[in-house]
């Protein structure tokens, strides 16, 4: 079930909204917890038994942990806990992938090759999956209580507003608010405007970049000329950007609107000045967690420098097969990985001194590049739509049957999608709250605002009601 539905906007949400505002406080995690797991099973019942499955063992190896915590054992019991998680991970995700390339081997050895499993991929498994071994890390660390209570680490685990596609919240900046949180309509109102920014973001704007996009990135890519193999990176650069931050806007929204702070996961990444700061800037839960959970420990940046580039390598390794088991997500991590440790070679300093028109163009550029890898099939796929991106593929005039996508629509939300992509609009909300403080017109302020978000929702719900068009790009990690 996505955020951006019908059945969600106008069924599940405010029938979910009412059976939490009517029910005591005390029931309120049940009941959270039971829609979370109704949320879930819309994508599939088979995909239940997994979630569930990952509730139960993690609730076991989190309560044997705390009873082990600070004596000989506990390492062992984190590591098979931990290793746990990896392998029904591995199994959904990543064997398959892994018999494929053995199959490759075969092949080219002359033996038989193995028939290949089809097993489904469980929604949001790589984001759950996380989730959970930072709650084990984080007991065995002491660095949280044990959960106790099996509704509150089920609750942590799937709850609906992130559990699909995040952000990666982890246990210890939740853990208080599973037993007390805020429930007012202050929260309310603010979690309600920004499920709706959110909602916009992915209907108007990624939505018609998609369509854009999966026209170009249908074609052959040796046929595209230059400008629109280029067009192509640039909109499924925003089509990605609006899409996922969208929907962790939704997320964030969702769970302010039930009383739960959900930490942010975008901050304007497009304006960064290096990939180093992209990536403080982009899907920051993520890389909060590799931080934390790998890097520190690995060493970080606390041994030799080629000890740090090793750290970066492993990180930016593991952060492409995160996304997904291809040799195209990986290559897409280690191009990301490469140029973080030319950063730290002098590469930063050197863009340091250069105006910061260089710096962004030359983070967009490592960004918009890699986007390709992101985007493609395969390599071979990925290795021809660069030969056209720098003039080097068989151009034909393909750039013809893009005109009907470039209408005004299209155009518009171009405009205010690349405004977007920086802090304009936030700050020219600031400058007109100020204004309107200075002359005591505050009020009429909220009203407005107020009566504008009831008009993007409206239109988005037109547009969804009007077209069956919606994908999710971060549904398939």
């Amino acid at each position: 079930m996505l955020f951006s539905s019908l059945i969600f906007l106008y069924g599940f949400l405010p029938i979910v909204w009412l059976l939490v505002w009517i029910t005591p406080a005390k029931a309120r995690n049940t009941i959270l917890l039971l829609a979370s797991l109704v949320f879930y099973a819309w994508g599939g019942v088979s995909y239940l038994a997994v979630l569930v499955l990952s509730i139960l063992m993690n609730y076991g190896f989190g309560r044997w942990l705390g009873a082990y915590r600070g004596r000989a054992g506990a390492s062992r019991i984190l590591m098979i806990g931990v290793g746990l998680n990896l392998v029904l991970l591995f199994a959904f995700k990543y064997a398959v992938f892994f018999l494929d390339q053995l199959n490759a081997g075969l092949s080219v050895i002359g033996r038989e090759v193995m028939d290949l499993p089809e097993i489904a991929l469980p929604l949001g498994i790589s984001f759950f999956t996380f989730q959970a071994i930072s709650y084990l890390v984080d007991v065995y660390r002491a660095e949280t209580p044990v959960q106790k209570r099996l509704d509150r680490l089920g609750l942590y685990i799937a709850l609906f507003p992130q559990l699909i596609a995040g952000p990666i919240v982890r246990y210890h900046d939740i853990e208080k608010q599973l037993g007390e949180r805020t429930w007012s309509w202050d929260n309310m109102a603010q979690g309600i405007e920004r499920f709706i920014f959110g909602l916009a973001k992915k209907v108007l704007l990624a939505n018609n970049f998609a369509l854009l996009a999966d026209e170009i990135f249908a074609v052959n890519p040796a046929s595209l000329g230059v400008s629109v193999a280029w067009l192509g990176v640039i909109v499924y650069s925003l089509q990605i950007y609006f899409d996922f931050s969208g929907y962790s806007d939704m997320a964030i929204g969702l769970g302010r609107m039930f009383g739960f702070v959900i930490p942010e996961n975008f901050n304007f990444p497009y304006i960064a000045r290096s990939i180093r700061e992209f990536w403080r800037r982009w899907h920051i839960s993520l890389s909060q967690w590799f931080r934390d959970y790998l890097y520190i420990p690995l060493g970080g940046n606390r041994k030799s420098s080629s000890r740090t580039h090793f750290n970066l390598f492993i990180v930016f390794l593991l952060t492409g097969f995160w996304h997904g088991a291809s040799w195209t997500f990986i290559i897409w991590g280690l191009v990301h990985g490469f140029f973080m440790i030319l950063e730290r070679k002098g590469l930063g300093e050197w863009l340091k001194k250069r105006p910061n028109w260089v710096a962004h163009f030359y983070s967009l550029w490592v960004v918009g590049l890699a986007w390709v890898l992101f985007r493609a099939e395969s390599l071979t796929y990925a290795l021809a739509y660069y030969k056209s991106l720098f003039g080097l593929g068989e151009a034909t005039d393909f750039r013809l049957d893009i005109l009907p996508y470039l209408d005004w629509e299209f155009r518009g939300a171009l405009v205010i999608g690349l405004l977007a992509c920086t802090p304009f609009f936030r700050k020219g909300a600031e400058w007109l709250n100020k204004q309107l403080s200075a002359v005591r017109l505050i009020a009429i302020g909220e009203v407005g605002g107020a009566v504008f978000l009831l008009f993007l929702f409206f239109w988005c719900t037109m547009h969804l009601a009007s077209s069956s068009y919606n994908p999710f790009i971060y549904f398939r990690f």
